[in-house]
């Protein structure tokens, strides 16, 4: 039988990129609100209206916009603190690289807009008292907490890497990582912080067997005028220790770096940023599909989040559990109430059981409630900014509770008892 070959590509953009920026400054106030919320909880605060502080009332919905010399910061926000959102922007700016204004961009000169408000009581009366809770059907507390908004979440996993992730996203992404890794420790001095980079695959049968070709987009100082020198950095120090780490063949990958010829002016000043703009590279690497709702900014409330972690969460747990060589879970949500509308698994065939008792057994082992979400993954917890860039999945860290392959053995069990 003759061997089946396609090709698979996927990018990924590093901290430096104008949108992930956007999507770390979003997240670094989500993080702040949630962390001074709870020490206010700890302490008993109740703010002079009466209200107590609580860090499971915080609603949060931050966007923000970067362009020449200019941050804007906006959205909807329920809280008892109070952060400095200006100095959070520039802090997350400064650690990101750009100190120095000849990068036409730079965390002491821009400027900082602050035009975030309160949420919508329409919108906070559903996500607060779910539509079962409104008519006395609500029997646990999770039960209480409305989905906060309606939409389609998906999760992905397949067993190609050791991650459980598509094999060119989770390489880009380490090409990206490892591209910030040698600008911020000196290894090529001349780097700035904006880059972007690409990765093609070759699948035969399904499973990936070469990298075919890599591109290396890099900001660099304009005192570096050559081209091969830049692509001999970059193949030395970014593509040959991630790609030979990773111990698949890429001796025949074409090799593109800055296939432009230059790229000195970057980051906001080469172009806009925005929040919730790199969905795809937060994701998949459109192996799979999504939604279409971001993530940064945004609270555990909001389903677009915390649902697209659970569905990544019982996804994995499929396939480590060897139910499937590949799993995307659909979750659907209506805003204002608990429980999904909707749970899909679909294997593309690769099952070892038939798709039905598999969701089946998803159903019995993971409640999906906003609530429980929240719960189970413990996602009041200000640890979203190291999410926003580099990928919300496939991430070796323990605050990355969606990760964890902690329900293989209750799925198998479910799996059996329905076959049985």
């Amino acid at each position: 039988m003759a061997t089946e070959t396609h090709y698979f590509t996927s990018e990924s953009v590093t901290e430096g990129h104008p949108d992930k920026i956007c999507d770390q400054v979003s997240d670094a106030i989500l993080d702040a609100i949630l962390a001074k919320e709870a020490d206010l909880e700890a302490k008993g605060y109740v703010s002079p209206s009466g209200r107590h502080a609580d860090v499971d009332a915080v609603r949060c919905a931050c966007e923000t916009f970067v362009t020449t010399g200019t941050v804007l910061v906006a959205g909807e926000i329920r809280t008892q603190a109070y952060v400095d959102v200006q100095r959070i922007a520039r802090d997350v700016i400064r650690e990101i690289g750009y100190d120095d204004p000849a990068y036409g961009f730079d965390a002491d000169t821009c400027g900082v807009i602050n035009m975030i408000h309160e949420q919508s009581p329409d919108i906070a009366m559903g996500v607060d008292e779910s539509y079962g809770a409104q008519r006395g059907e609500a029997a646990e507390l999770e039960d209480r907490i409305g989905a906060g908004d309606q939409g389609m979440m998906f999760g992905y996993a397949t067993d190609e890497t050791d991650a459980l992730m598509p094999m060119p996203v989770y390489l880009a992404q380490r090409l990206s990582e490892r591209l910030a890794e040698v600008r911020k420790d000196g290894t090529v001095p001349y780097l700035r912080p904006d880059g972007k980079t690409q990765v093609t695959v070759r699948y035969e049968d399904d499973r990936p067997v070469a990298v075919t070709a890599v591109v290396v987009s890099t900001q660099h100082d304009p005192s570096v005028e050559s081209m091969d020198v830049i692509k001999s950095d970059m193949i030395e120090h970014v593509i040959s220790p991630v790609l030979d780490g990773e111990g698949i063949d890429w001796s025949d990958a074409e090799i593109y770096v800055n296939p432009t010829g230059r790229f000195v002016v970057g980051g906001p000043m080469g172009d806009t940023g925005l929040t919730g703009r790199k969905i795809i590279v937060d994701t998949y690497g459109g192996m799979g599909r999504h939604g279409g709702g971001a993530f940064s900014g945004k609270d555990a409330t909001k389903v677009d989040r915390s649902a697209a972690y659970a569905a990544r969460w019982v996804a994995k747990n499929v396939v480590a559990a060897g139910l499937a060589k590949r799993c995307e879970v659909e979750l659907a949500y209506a805003i204002g109430v608990a429980y999904p509308i909707s749970v899909l698994v679909d294997t593309h065939d690769t099952g070892v059981v038939p798709d039905a008792v598999i969701e089946q057994a998803v159903k019995e082992v993971f409640d999906l409630r906003p609530g429980a979400i929240i719960r189970d993954l413990k996602l009041r917890r200000p640890i979203f900014r190291k999410t926003a860039a580099y990928g919300h999945f496939g991430r070796e860290d323990a605050d990355f509770t969606w990760e964890a392959t902690d329900k293989v053995d209750e799925l198998k069990a479910a799996v059996a008892a329905l076959t049985e």
